[in-house]
């Protein structure tokens, strides 16, 4: 995607069909990127990561949804997925209608919530239980994105990156909040801690 000079929007994507792609933090929903994205996601059949302003988009037409690629994987918080898909009463059927709408539109879901849950287009259910209230901060899941994007590009499968991408997440949430506690920890804290989080893993 480009930001020429002197624009305020996105006004083009472009990707090489082999990369791994994340889209949506500080995209904007400028009518022009909008056009643009929905372009784009005419033309892309590769598998994507879809956040924030990406789903935004998407959300404005519920015809959108059949445009995002199979084995996809959108990564909505509460908010974002009430926009997608609809008002829901409570967590538990939020998760079935989850569940309904993956295995519908063939897509990984990563519902970000205080335990996130991973559901599969063949409707398995994951829950990830590292991670703390602190990440409750903007940015978090800009750092999300970056982390499962940098899996999707060292070929783990979807399915691998969005699971073990929530674990690394949310661990490095868990060690920063050791180190700085839940109240001062910040978004840019998760990626500092990310190589401590490698180094339990040897």
């Amino acid at each position: 995607m480009f930001l020429y000079g002197g624009e305020d929007y996105i006004s083009n994507f472009s990707a090489e069909e082999d990369a791994a792609i994340g889209i949506g933090p500080g995209l904007g929903t400028d009518p022009e990127t909008e056009t643009a994205f929905l372009t784009f996601l005419k033309n892309y059949q590769k598998p994507l990561l879809l956040d924030a302003d990406a789903l935004n988009i998407i959300a404005k037409n519920p015809e959108n949804l059949n445009l995002i690629p199979k084995k996809s994987i959108i990564t909505p918080h509460p908010k974002e997925f009430a926009r997608l898909f609809g008002e829901t009463k409570n967590s538990l059927e939020r998760l079935e209608l989850a569940k309904r709408k993956s295995a519908e539109l063939g897509i990984y879901m990563v519902l970000k919530d205080h335990h996130t849950q991973i559901i599969t287009p063949e409707n398995d259910v994951f829950y990830n239980i590292t991670g703390n209230s602190g990440m409750a901060k903007g940015g978090s899941g800009d750092v999300l994105l970056g982390i499962i994007t940098s899996l999707l590009a060292q070929n783990y499968s979807p399915k691998n990156a969005a699971i073990f991408g929530v674990w690394l997440h949310g661990k490095a949430g868990d060690l920063a909040a050791e180190k700085y506690s839940k109240q001062a920890m910040l978004p840019s804290d998760l990626m500092e801690e990310l190589g401590n989080v490698f180094k339990t893993l040897d």
